[in-house]
């Protein structure tokens, strides 16, 4: 047990580093579309970088960092079965798989771009970006207070969270037509 805390911090650093991954692919997503409509060979020179971009972000960073989270997070629980108990974790684990989730179809939408293939719009990608952030908000405040009952209080802050991305996202929207440079 005194190697607990060693492997929770470490946990913590790969959970970190899996979030910046989940947080930043889909920006790059956003701007490999905008290029792929672009006129050549601006579209050819952004599309080259932006794929080579995401491709070591995707798979040098946020997949190990996901598989290393994941280890560190058994390990724990194998350390400390006794949080398999807990109403809270039980709901931490149901975020868990839908950060899994989200991070799967995020892979989907990678392999696509790789392939030159656009199915989604660039706003798509802007709102999927907040996906991670949704997921974030509710595993942090599960994991801090530890309640499963409150964790509803932390929901209704991720509703107004996305309320006011979706406001912010709107007026940006409106900027960026008045400004495509903004």
């Amino acid at each position: 047990m005194e190697y607990y805390n060693y492997i929770k911090a470490l946990h913590l650093i790969f959970v970190v580093t899996w979030f910046a991954g989940l947080f930043y692919i889909p920006r790059l997503f956003v701007y490999q579309i905008e290029a792929f409509h672009k006129p050549s060979p601006e579209k050819d020179i952004l599309g080259k970088q932006l794929k080579l971009m995401a491709k070591r972000l995707w798979n040098i960073i946020t997949w190990p960092s996901a598989i290393l989270a994941t280890i560190f997070a058994v390990w724990l629980l194998i350390l400390q079965p006794v949080w398999l108990q807990q109403p809270w974790m039980h709901v931490k684990l149901l975020f868990v798989v839908l950060l899994v989730v989200y991070h799967l179809k995020t892979h989907q939408f990678y392999k696509q771009l790789q392939r030159d293939e656009v199915k989604k719009t660039s706003n798509f990608m802007r709102l999927w970006n907040e996906g991670a952030t949704f997921i974030l908000f509710a595993v942090v405040f599960l994991v801090i207070l530890k309640n499963a009952i409150n964790w509803i209080f932390g929901v209704v802050g991720i509703v107004v969270l996305g309320v006011l991305l979706m406001l912010g996202f709107k007026i940006y929207k409106n900027i960026r037509s008045k400004n495509p440079d903004a």
